[in-house]
């Protein structure tokens, strides 16, 4: 069985404090800055 470093570390990250999560839905679309992401999508907020 395959081991998915990526996703273990997203769940480690998202659990910590300083960190929001915005997740974003197939076919929604969300603008941050001038980037523009088309769902779905996880976002990591780091503010600490």
């Amino acid at each position: 069985m395959e081991t998915n470093y990526t996703f273990e570390l997203v769940n480690e990250l998202v659990n910590r404090e300083g960190v929001e999560e915005i997740i974003v839905n197939p076919y929604e679309k969300i603008t941050i800055g001038d980037k523009t992401i088309v769902g779905m999508a996880r976002i990591l907020i780091i503010t600490d």
